[in-house]
């Protein structure tokens, strides 16, 4: 068995990606009013994409409807082959069906536009022959110009399933355009992504988690420093005895007095605090947070509730714990 250089391996890399840039190229300037009308069907329809092949062509399907999803258009993958053993149930009279094949004419796709024929629902193919079987019987035919695959043999899938697969994103960022799809909804759907986190996450989420620090205004500096100690949170509230706050002492409001007073043993909490605290509602985002503490470059925030109480803290490592830093 031959070794090919490095320089052969690195030049044949370059070439794939080249190709498949180009066929990309191609692949827009195809883009016509047909497109348009596709995107159209797929959003007047009032239920869902089916999105079916065979091979590779079922791979990117899958990939297809995954964005589908994700996107707001809901969408349900069937392999063309298990179409006729029950899968074709899947389709509903208001559905559309999207049917991917490089050649058009793969038996089991062949078979397959009967089965879709009977239900009487759109079929879109994306074919990359023209006048082909699926080209021919399709209700509309999205083109993948795509000449030649990639690999030296001009056999192995590459150039036109990067070509499918862009062709479906195009699909799916055209209706998430179409329906005003907006960041908010796409974190419902991702709640566990960091986009998810960013726009669902509220302080309650993460304040909840922490102890509640607090002391009276009249509270000396032993019993301060036991709370903030114990607390493990780097501050305490000063409360008065409905919870409302009435200022804030951090460990710099502690080593600032120590540094200046004398006779620290007689000061009290009232005169250690900060008045006017920052605080922040504990319905906000938690992404709201991270923008009060950096435009004031403080790394704990206060937590009220709907009644202006006293009801939590929120710590930058909370935020960083989630990954919002």
């Amino acid at each position: 068995m031959s070794v090919k250089s490095k320089e052969d391996v690195l030049e044949l890399a370059r070439s794939v990606i080249q190709q498949e840039m180009q066929a990309l190229s191609n692949l827009e300037a195809s883009i016509n009013d047909t497109f348009y009308e596709a995107v159209t069907v797929i959003y007047q329809s009032q239920g869902k994409v089916i999105v079916t092949g065979m091979g590779k062509s079922a791979i990117i399907g899958q990939k297809m409807v995954a964005t589908f999803n994700s996107t707001g258009t809901t969408s349900v993958f069937m392999h063309a082959a298990d179409a006729a053993h029950g899968d074709l149930g899947v389709i509903d009279i208001e559905d559309v069906v999207i049917i991917l094949s490089k050649s058009g004419e793969t038996e089991e796709i062949k078979a397959l536009i009967p089965m879709i024929r009977s239900i009487d629902v759109p079929a879109i193919a994306v074919v990359g022959v023209k006048d082909s079987f699926l080209d021919r019987k399709a209700d509309i035919s999205l083109h993948i110009p795509t000449q030649e695959e990639a690999d030296p043999h001009n056999l192995a899938p590459t150039s036109s399933t990067t070509s499918q697969l862009a062709l479906g994103d195009a699909l799916a960022v055209a209706l998430l355009d179409y329906r005003g799809f907006t960041r908010e909804q796409f974190a419902t759907l991702h709640p566990g992504g960091n986009l998810g986190k960013k726009l669902l996450l509220r302080v309650s989420d993460l304040s909840s988690q922490n102890e509640l620090p607090k002391v009276s205004i009249d509270a000396p500096l032993n019993d301060i420093i036991v709370e903030m100690t114990s607390k493990r949170l780097g501050v305490a509230a000063v409360t008065d005895s409905d919870l409302k706050i009435l200022g804030i002492i951090t460990d710099g409001d502690l080593r600032r007095m120590l540094n200046k007073n004398p006779n620290p043993k007689k000061v009290t909490a009232g005169q250690i605090m900060s008045i006017q605290p920052k605080s922040i509602h504990s319905d906000e985002k938690a992404i709201k947070a991270l923008e009060v503490m950096r435009k004031h470059s403080i790394s704990q925030l206060l937590v009220t509730d709907h009644e202006g109480i006293y009801c939590g803290v929120l710590h930058i490592h909370d935020l960083i714990r989630e990954g919002l830093l």
